[in-house]
């Protein structure tokens, strides 16, 4: 029980801010109308328990007449006339109908709210970078894509429908339960007089039902907690299948992905039995207690109906009233399913804002990173790797602007990691770096191609509207891309459709087209043969004159100014044109 009320705790802090946010007045507004119709859903619902009672006892006493008007019309009486089932059902149709779309309403508004919110933190701060970090280390978060598409959305649809479900419960306990009380009458147990007894049946029988629900069920928090995360998983499994196919092909890797796959679905497979078997378990006890809770109330009432103290409209109107006290007091019994998806979501949601906050906060650690200046400048610059292991230790050097620089040392050393600390995005170190002022383009070795046109992966980051075509075709010819000039506005998965060496070149096209300051290369030319590297690298020195490039390469790229910079645990080595010439 205790995990349910920490689920409560950690769902208010989730929905809060979107009912305080610059919606939060349509929002709420939004939720008083659905709340105000679903209390009128619990009126009606009073008011047919006193028309079953009245249409009953005329049954009972052979009135056609009261029959009849109470099905079509009215049937007046000393205080309110009581209204025809037509009318009544006419109007709880609209209010019902009205109540889901409003429902629905919400339900879209807050998810796209929420979901903006998320997407907005988790891309902040490189916090999905710093997540991934982590994963690799064995510490971040499983599949924070399906969190944000498949458990926001669970987390709002059953967010309000388990609250406005529990709202309108605890409206009818307390519109039905003084009804109870009143025609229920009393009972002597033992010599005592208990009146009303009807409610404290009620009470009971619903305590029993939710203490041995919840000591049943329990267990289905953390098997339904698993088997989204196994789900998620296995879908991601696909998806890598999906995303490599060519290599895959080329390995005749089929069985291995079979085999893989095969083990990812029998773990959501085993997961899933255990949810089979313990809701079996839950399901005995349930369906059982709702079909005594079905009879039980009549055969409480029996004694008095023999005794003719209350009519056969009195009789069915208590087996009514008693089925809407005891299944509102019964609420957690017969929500119990559904309580244990919400919680499994909360959880996961939960854990997700938690390492996106975390992640946000480790853009702050490691190597402080700052902009000024002309000269690249390391500063008792420290590197490790997630796992704590130092790759550079407390180097310090100034790289000025101008020639060409290439970065070697032997594989391991730190090449890439010193890559993504001068772009400042590592946050495993210490130390200073300080990158010169100017605009700067990081090329790795993997180019990404965002979903769109060709030309807005030519463009990427900048917007397509901001690049002409022209400049787009001359760069796409100036990289030896020529017969992709025609294909700007063609829409494809560009890294499936161009070759490796292909997608290298598209991405030194966007050199071309930014014009950086500075531009980093991270193995940028790696799959390009060495007659047509050289070209490239011979196109940018005369593209970009007044670009100072820095390489990572494993081959050798020097030129007579070029200048070399030697990766060494603790220390960063430059090598001057004249130095090696010595």
């Amino acid at each position: 029980m205790t995990s349910f009320f920490t689920g409560a705790r950690e769902a208010w802090v989730l929905a809060k801010p979107y009912f305080v946010s610059e919606e939060r007045w349509f929002a709420l507004g939004l939720l008083a109308a659905i709340v105000i119709l679903n209390l009128l859903m619990v009126a009606f619902n009073v008011v047919l328990t006193y028309w079953n009672r009245d249409f009953f006892n005329a049954i009972q006493a052979f009135d056609t007449n009261t029959v009849i008007r109470l099905l079509y019309l009215y049937l007046p009486g000393p205080g309110l006339p009581m209204p025809g089932f037509v009318e009544i059902i006419a109007v709880y149709v609209v209010v019902a109908v009205y109540a889901t779309y409003l429902n629905q309403m919400l339900q879209i508004r807050w998810r796209q709210w929420i979901t903006r919110h998320y997407i907005a933190n988790w891309l902040a701060d490189r916090a999905y970078y710093n997540i991934s970090l982590r994963n690799l280390a064995g510490t971040g978060i499983d599949n924070p894509d399906q969190r944000i598409s498949e458990d926001l959305r669970d987390f709002t649809n059953n967010s309000l429908a388990l609250g406005l479900d529990f709202i309108s419960n605890l409206v009818t306990l307390f519109s039905f339960i003084f009804v109870l009380y009143a025609i229920s009458g009393a009972i002597r147990v033992f010599g005592v007089t208990i009146p009303g007894y009807m409610v404290w049946v009620a009470i009971l029988f619903s305590a029993f039902g939710t203490l041995f629900t919840h000591l049943i069920g329990r267990r289905l928090i953390r098997l339904s907690f698993d088997q989204q995360k196994l789900e998620a998983n296995f879908r991601y499994g696909l998806i890598r299948v999906r995303e490599n196919p060519e290599a895959i092909a080329l390995y005749r890797g089929e069985a291995d992905e079979e085999m893989i796959l095969g083990h990812r679905f029998q773990a959501v497979r085993e997961n899933f039995w255990a949810i089979m078997r313990r809701t079996k378990l839950l399901n005995f006890f349930t369906i059982g207690f709702g079909q005594v809770a079905g009879i039980f109330p009549l055969v409480v009432s029996l004694p008095r109906y023999f005794a003719k103290v209350i009519g056969l409209g009195g009789l069915t109107q208590i087996q009514n009233v008693f089925g809407q006290v005891q299944g509102a007091l019964s609420w957690f019994v017969n929500s119990y399913p559904n309580l244990v998806t919400w919680r499994a979501t909360v959880s996961r949601l939960y854990g997700f804002q938690e390492a996106v906050a975390a992640g946000r906060a480790a853009s702050l650690a490691g190597p402080s990173h700052t902009a000024a200046g002309a000269n690249l400048t390391f500063e008792n610059l420290t590197l490790s790797l997630p796992d704590g292991r130092k790759l550079i230790d407390n180097a310090s050097l100034t790289l000025p602007p101008g020639a060409p620089i290439v970065l070697t040392g032997p594989s391991g050393a730190g090449k890439t990691t010193l890559f993504r600390a001068i772009a400042g995005i590592w946050p495993f170190g210490a130390g200073q770096v300080t990158r010169p002022a100017g605009s700067a383009l990081f090329l790795p070795q993997r180019p990404y191609f965002p979903l769109g046109s060709l030309k807005r992966t030519a463009v990427y980051p900048a917007l397509e509207d901001d690049v002409p075509d022209e400049t787009v075709r001359a760069a796409l010819a100036a990289v030896e891309l020529p017969a992709l000039a025609e294909n700007l506005t063609d829409v494809q998965t560009w890294s499936q459709v161009l070759s490796g060496g292909e997608q290298q070149r598209l991405a030194i096209a966007r050199a071309l087209i930014a014009r950086p300051d500075w531009l980093f290369l991270d193995e940028a030319l790696s799959a390009l043969d060495a007659p047509l590297a050289a070209r490239i690298e011979a196109v940018l020195r005369e593209k970009l004159p007044e670009t100072t490039i820095v390489a990572i390469t494993h081959r050798d790229v020097a030129t007579p100014t070029s200048r070399h910079v030697t990766l060494h645990p603790d220390r960063l080595t430059l090598a001057t044109p004249e130095l090696a010439a010595d």
